[in-house]
């Protein structure tokens, strides 16, 4: 038995204008590509967070009495700093000082050690030296490391006369680009 000629185009033009009918449904409006983008790392606000975290957990700490700031150190190599490690202690010392507390800025000193693009490195030889020459009563100091998409941050603050750690905190940046952009390139 043979189906009618016109029954035959009546199915095609039925199924085409069906198929037409679903295709514009998935077609938008604008016709520009869409454009991923990965969620911004708000640096800022995360070290804002770690600090009241920091001061949330640290005990034995005076506000009468300073506090010296070190820049934050690779993990793997304690000598070893780069632009994100300066920065995380920048950050974290603005938090101590919005909590109140004083922290002597040691770079304006010579007594600390100082090497172009890696910043002060806090040599255990000086802090016992540096924090009697300014009565300061523990030191911030930080590593961080890095995994395939994240920096891990670790943060003390270190009481100077016995080196008993009064808080510790730790917090994870994804590495963005703004992040990357810190790091050594043979990261």
């Amino acid at each position: 038995m043979t189906t009618p000629l016109w029954r035959n185009r009546f199915l095609a033009l039925a199924l085409s204008g069906m198929l037409g009918l679903s295709l514009a449904g998935c077609a938008t409006q604008d016709p520009a590509p869409l454009i991923v983008k990965t969620p911004e790392t708000h640096m800022i606000e995360l070290v804002e967070e770690a600090s009241a975290t920091l001061l949330a957990n640290t005990r034995d700490l005076s506000p009468d009495k300073p506090i010296i700031a070190a820049t934050f150190v690779d993990i793997d190599d304690l000598q070893r700093s780069s632009t994100l490690g300066r920065t995380l202690s920048e950050l974290f010392t603005s938090g101590l000082v919005q909590a109140g507390l004083t922290v002597i800025e040691v770079k304006m000193r010579d007594s600390l050690f100082i090497e172009q693009s890696t910043g002060e490195l806090m040599l255990s030889r000086d802090v016992q030296r540096l924090s009697l020459a300014h009565d300061a009563q523990a030191v911030l100091i930080g590593t961080y490391a890095q995994a395939e998409r994240s920096a891990y941050v670790n943060v003390r603050i270190v009481r100077a006369r016995d080196n008993v750690i009064l808080g510790a905190t730790s917090i994870r940046l994804p590495l963005d680009r703004d992040i990357r952009a810190l790091l050594p390139a043979a990261w």
